[in-house]
């Protein structure tokens, strides 16, 4: 997916002409830290709520105002991870999306993209969660896509987390079903370090084991 594909129209930058008052309202409304301002469609910088702190007189211009960041930003034509790895590195509430001739396009906020993460991770589906520890020079993703579809299931989706001086991954998957108690036991059956699971039925819900209980009650 590229930037452009989740621009939101509804934060509309300020202008240079602007006064801090309506960028401070503006950032209450989108319950932001960060906004956009523009000269025309000519992007200025990010200003911060940071570069608004010292600021007393609220009839003060935005094109007055001392930015303290490098006019982050990011083309309309990059990948959405471009758009992430900047929220994370410079901690901002959203990104400007510029073209190529660096005319602001939107911005994408940061609940747009957890609105993404959400999709693509299918986070907003049901299905369990198996979480593998495996050593990388043994990492084979095929292999164990063939596990869980021998067991007429799917993965939904996937992630790798490395970790620093380790040889060690942590593979995520999500799969398309929440009973997953007969693929856990075969990847303990193929050797692979099973480390979690979440939204198990069959071992999450205590519902058979106390309804057998209460049949052995009964059968006193």
């Amino acid at each position: 997916m590229y930037a452009h594909e989740l621009i939101s129209d509804a934060i509309r930058p300020v202008r240079t002409a602007d006064t801090i008052q309506k960028i401070i309202d503006r950032m209450a409304e989108f319950r932001v830290n960060h906004f956009p301002i523009v000269d025309g469609n000519q992007y200025i910088g990010l200003i911060s709520d940071y570069d608004l702190l010292d600021e007393h007189d609220h009839s003060l211009l935005a094109g007055q105002l001392i930015l303290s960041l490098y006019r982050p930003f990011v083309s309309e034509d990059q990948h959405i991870y471009d758009v992430i790895r900047l929220l994370f590195e410079q901690k901002l509430s959203l990104v400007p999306v510029l073209d190529s001739n660096k005319n602001y396009k939107g911005s994408i906020s940061i609940n747009a993209i957890i609105e993404h993460l959400a999709t693509i991770t299918s986070a907003n589906n049901p299905g369990g969660i198996i979480v593998l520890e495996v050593d990388n020079r043994n990492n084979s993703l095929s292999h164990i896509a063939q596990i869980v579809e021998s067991d007429n299931a799917q993965i939904l989706s996937s992630f790798v987390q490395s970790f620093p001086d380790s040889t060690r991954l942590e593979i995520t998957l999500k799969l398309n079903r929440t009973e997953i108690s007969s693929i856990i036991a075969s990847f303990l059956r193929y050797d692979y370090h099973v480390k979690a699971t979440f939204n198990d039925l069959k071992s999450d819900d205590g519902t058979t084991n106390r309804y057998d209980q209460l049949m052995n009650y009964l059968d006193i």
